[in-house]
């Protein structure tokens, strides 16, 4: 018995490079075609949903722009617990899970800002507005770059963790900004219309596209944040018989 248990791998048993890289080829393929298959039937429901009555056609961009601002939010969450395991646990992955999340966060944010001046457009005139919602998810990109400037301006492994923990953690001040400055600050956007605490005032017909859209999102930052910790993991082992080669020339 003793035998069968001590057999058994636990979550914590992933900890271990070797292990999370095998753990993510597998879990790569799947999570790809799982992604594919829930963006390609979201956007089918989305785009096959009827115009709304105040904003017409320009609806349809909420399924594009607000999944973005929700995983952009999410994954600088993800980065923050990474940022936590560096500096208490000093988690051997959590440096490499923060690193890998960064420029995946960037993207999402620049995506979230970008389709949200396209509908600002036409349901507010301009494409751009010093709102307080718009600037504070503007100060989360300058962030996300910040962060991934900084990932790559200091090259000894410890300080860079380290660094990058604290500039992570600090940043973090930034996400409840967003989330509640509608409700803070007088500005254009609405609140929010899906809550867990109370019933959605969207409509089912733009409800069930939009959460579908939000999965395949969430997918897609899963699928793209393991292939960048398996392409991190393997750089820094690079690195290494690199510095140990170099090492072993200078002594012959």
């Amino acid at each position: 018995m003793n035998e069968i248990t001590n057999k058994r791998t636990s979550i914590w048993d992933y900890a271990n490079p070797t292990r999370f890289l095998r753990l993510a080829d597998k879990l790569i393929p799947w999570l790809g075609g799982l992604t594919a298959f829930c963006f390609a039937f979201g956007l089918y429901l989305g785009f096959s949903a009827p115009e709304d009555y105040q904003q017409g056609s320009t609806v349809l961009i909420m399924f594009i722009h607000v999944p973005a601002t929700w995983t952009a939010m999410m994954c600088y969450g993800i980065m923050t617990m990474a940022a936590i395991g560096t500096l208490v646990w000093r988690h051997p992955l959590a440096d490499i899970s923060l690193r890998a999340a960064a420029p995946i966060g960037a993207a999402f944010t620049f995506l979230g800002l970008f389709t949200g001046s396209l509908w600002g457009k036409p349901m507010w005139g301009t494409y751009w507005v010093w709102d307080a919602r718009l600037t504070s998810f503007l100060v989360l990109l300058i962030i996300y770059l910040g962060i991934i400037a900084l990932a790559k301006a200091i090259e000894e492994p410890t300080v860079a963790a380290r660094s990058l923990a604290i500039v992570t953690l600090v940043g973090s001040i930034n996400i409840p900004i967003i989330k509640f400055s509608v409700d803070w600050w007088n500005t254009l956007h609405q609140p929010a219309s899906v809550s867990r605490l109370a019933k959605p005032a969207m409509d089912v017909v733009f409800l069930y596209p939009l959460l579908l859209m939000a999965i395949a999102y969430s997918l897609l930052f899963l699928t793209l944040h393991l292939m960048n910790m398996r392409n991190e993991i393997l750089k820094r082992r690079i690195r290494t018989m690199k510095m140990g080669a170099a090492r072993q020339a200078e002594r012959t």
